[in-house]
């Protein structure tokens, strides 16, 4: 029975995996064009794909014919959790190597269902169309945008494997204006503090585009996790304007003035569980928390009781390790940012202590 979660969770990375395949070979296999018609067949009639399902593993008629009538649903298409833009992907590789239209109309759906979704400032709602709750925020939590904007970019360069006729000459038009539209809404949504840009918050207001709350514990802060991701793919950018200059350095000065020295985060055993600590170590690599509250930029933590914390230790067991408070995805933003002021020739650069 102690072995249940363990398979359990083989068989859930084992879906994941068979998703995000790049194997031009695997998309020639009829083991690929029946995953793919099974993602078909988990299409809502919105475009979108809901998430946290296992989508690979074989289904029984009476599955199938469950999964048909639950098409018509309209509160669980998401791009949370890679969902959507993922199975998007696997419907372009396999259009690619079979030229089977289906899956080129599926992949051409999914798109719509993006650029219908898309707010007129430019941000995503976590759900579409039917949302409660938290989710009609501008959704930067798991990179959930920026794995739509990626998707668009790729697809207007048609980059494989998004090239050829999977989509139209509108649609096309159509991507090049919801990419730069959302770049815009990234430039709307930064925190500025005495008038200098800093980070993301997780979530933003779909009006106000102000920092906003999510679930109990995700408060309305600055953010460095998926900050960290919507900084890269700025650096992305050709040719960098003025504001695109100003968002990279700003959120690099503020990763710089509050990354956190002299510690590393450790898993340890506790009384037959899992624990993690921060442990005292002056070689340790920099270390980011997840939230720094929006009052005095310092690192908090917090439970379901919605009531932040200074130390980690002082959050229930549940949530302090069933959470990623702490990650170093900034630290490799440093050697990019070195290319990529070298590249567009930037003389207004950050210098980091």
């Amino acid at each position: 029975l102690l072995l249940l979660p363990c398979v359990a969770m083989a068989q859930k990375q084992s879906y994941k995996n068979v998703l995000q395949q790049k194997d031009s070979a695997f998309f020639k296999t009829d083991e690929a064009r029946r995953v793919g018609d099974q993602l078909l067949l988990y299409q809502r009639n919105t475009g979108g794909w809901p998430k946290n399902v296992d989508m690979v593993r074989a289904l029984t008629k009476q599955e199938q014919d469950s999964i048909i009538m639950q098409k018509q649903r309209i509160d669980d298409s998401t791009i949370d959790n890679k969902a959507t833009t993922t199975q998007m992907t696997f419907l372009a590789q396999l259009y690619q190597q079979t030229g089977d239209t289906r899956y080129r109309d599926g992949f051409r759906k999914g798109m719509q269902f993006l650029l219908d979704s898309q707010y007129e400032n430019g941000g995503w709602p976590q759900f579409w169309p039917k949302m409660r709750d938290y989710q009609p925020h501008i959704t930067y939590n798991d990179n959930a945008i920026v794995n739509v904007l990626k998707l668009f970019r790729d697809v207007t360069k048609s980059k494989a494997p998004y090239g050829g006729d999977l989509v139209d000459q509108p649609m096309h038009e159509q991507a090049v204006k919801a990419f730069n539209k959302g770049i815009d809404c990234i430039l709307a949504t930064q925190i500025v503090v005495n008038g200098e840009p800093t980070v993301w918050c997780q979530q933003h207001d779909h009006v106000t585009l102000k920092p906003a709350k999510a679930r109990a514990y995700e408060l309305p802060s600055f953010c460095s996790l998926e900050s960290g991701n919507i900084v890269f793919l700025l650096m992305q950018l050709p040719k960098p304007d003025c504001r695109i200059i100003r968002a990279v350095n700003g959120a690099m000065k503020w990763f710089d003035e509050h990354k956190i020295t002299g510690y590393r985060l450790e898993t340890h055993d506790a009384n037959g569980k899992k624990d993690v600590r921060l442990v005292a170590d002056e070689h340790a690599k920099p270390l980011w928390a997840r939230y720094y509250d929006l009052e005095e930029g310092k690192p908090f933590f917090c439970d379901r009781d919605g009531q932040p914390k200074r130390r980690l230790e002082e959050i229930g067991d549940e949530r302090r390790n069933g959470y990623g408070w702490f990650n170093d995805q900034p630290l490799s933003l440093y050697a990019r940012y070195e290319t990529w002021v070298t590249k567009n020739k930037i003389k207004d650069r950050v210098t980091f202590k």
